[in-house]
């Protein structure tokens, strides 16, 4: 099987997964059908756009995400229903479908180009406003940066804002972790993998590990501790939420997020960004991983089951500590600075919003892209959201347009005021009558990163 199929397939596995946590809403029946219009830009991407009868006269310009480099115009087919049902035009490109899935080279750039060949369609937009969803969350604070004169404003959705480098670190460091702990008689290849097959092989033989490792509280322990340094929840679909001290319960739910396919999403997400910046972007040379878990937010919990188990946790993060050699390419760093960051600043509002347990973007993301973001002295344009899911981009169609509404009223009014605020956009969600909604007061831990 060709390795962007077998990469798809996971991808639409995992998402399957994230869907059974969402019940599906009735669409708004359409008078008429939207105009499809489609193109091609001069890289080869191609863009779509659907514009209904009765365009407000407002333009959603749409980032997709990680995959196969299709054009999308939508988060969902739910969301794309209601969005056309109050009038918008939707429109967004494939990027650049020549290489990697991590198409994040191209993206932004493309994304500008499809703006323009669809104005060149239908007139200039009242407004236009970036929508993007994971990879492409990123690409859309990218566009909020950049987009002055462009966009009026912006909305991520479970979007992987912390950039590709700091996405490679954590895994990295989790994957590490279960190498050494659990496979330390073999010398798995963790980064640098020469082609798809290779990291699909490393990916069983690491998820092998820890389905091993799950048999014995010894094993458990370390699949926390793993777990902790992914930055992976402890609440999964389909499960009761454990409580805050059922350690047991929660390391449970971190490996029914692990038996899913989880870290070969990883690899292959791996190889894709290698491919895209050129290298190897990531390291754990230098990196004390005593200190790097004492900063993470599931620390409790990896003490207690190191207790219950009667392991030797200082002993585990010393061994980590003096393991640790892999070091990055300092061109691939560059690239990925260039090509697969976001954060330094804002030009126009921005509204991110996440689930409070994301399996493959954690929620923590959202706390060191703000810390970014107020470092630019642009904090005032951000503002941050979050429902209380399980799951990757797990939204209702509800709870996208009204945080798409919140963010008209700060562009419209030039103030955020109480707009995106969690009783406002759950109020404002549960009042359009579609499929529900749970936003949540919330703020994310630091994301556990080692770098």
């Amino acid at each position: 099987m060709p390795a962007r199929v077998r990469l798809a397939r996971t991808t639409a596995a995992l998402g399957t997964a994230v869907a059974l946590s969402v019940t599906a809403p009735a669409a708004h029946a359409e008078t008429t059908t939207p105009r499809r219009l489609t193109g091609t830009l001069a890289d080869g991407a191609t863009w779509i756009a659907d514009v209904p009868a009765e365009w407000n006269g407002t333009l959603l310009l749409f980032s997709h995400g990680f995959g196969p480099t299709v054009a999308q115009d939508a988060p969902s087919d739910a969301a794309r229903s209601e969005l056309l049902a109050e009038g918008y035009a939707l429109a967004g490109s494939s990027y650049d479908p020549k290489g990697s899935m991590w198409a994040l080279e191209s993206a932004e750039r493309d994304q500008f180009a499809t703006l323009g060949a669809v104005k060149a369609e239908i007139g200039t937009p009242r407004r236009t406003y970036s929508v993007g969803q994971s990879m492409g969350g990123l690409v859309n604070a990218r566009i909020a940066r950049d987009g002055a004169g462009r966009v009026d404003g912006a909305l991520g959705l479970c979007g992987l804002v912390a950039g590709g480098t700091d996405l490679d670190n954590y895994q990295l460091d989790a994957e590490y972790a279960i190498a050494l702990l659990l496979l330390p008689a073999e010398d798995l290849k963790l980064v640098n993998p020469d082609s798809a097959a290779e990291a699909s092989a490393t990916a069983d033989r690491l998820t092998a590990a820890v389905t091993a490792a799950q048999a014995s509280a010894q094993g458990r322990a370390r699949v926390a501790l793993a777990a902790a340094f992914l930055n992976l929840p402890t609440w999964a679909p389909g499960r009761d939420r454990p409580a805050d001290d059922d350690w047991a319960g929660q390391e449970e739910q971190q490996y029914a997020w692990l038996a899913q396919g989880l870290l070969s999403f990883i690899e292959g997400g791996r190889y894709a960004v290698e491919q895209s910046v050129g290298g190897n972007n990531s390291w754990n040379r230098g990196v004390d991983y005593g200190r790097l878990l004492a900063r993470s937010v599931h620390a409790p919990q990896v003490r207690a089951l190191y207790r219950a188990a009667g392991l030797d946790l200082h002993a585990d993060l010393k061994a980590l500590t003096r393991g640790a050699d892999i070091t990055a390419d300092p061109a691939a760093v560059s690239t990925a600075q260039r090509t697969s960051s976001a954060g330094q600043g804002l030009a126009v509002p921005l509204l991110d919003v996440h689930t409070t347990a994301d399996n493959l973007v954690p929620v923590e993301q959202e706390e060191r892209f703000a810390d970014r973001v107020r470092a630019s002295g642009d904090g005032a344009l951000l503002r941050q959201a979050y429902v209380e899911r399980q799951g990757h981009c797990a939204f209702t169609a509800a709870e996208t347009v009204a945080a798409l509404h919140a963010v008209e009223h700060r562009v419209t009014t030039g103030r955020w005021g109480d707009a995106a605020t969690p009783a406002a956009l759950q109020q404002a969600a549960l009042g359009l009558g579609l499929d529900g909604a749970a936003y949540v007061p919330y703020r994310p831990g630091e994301l556990t990163v080692g770098r």
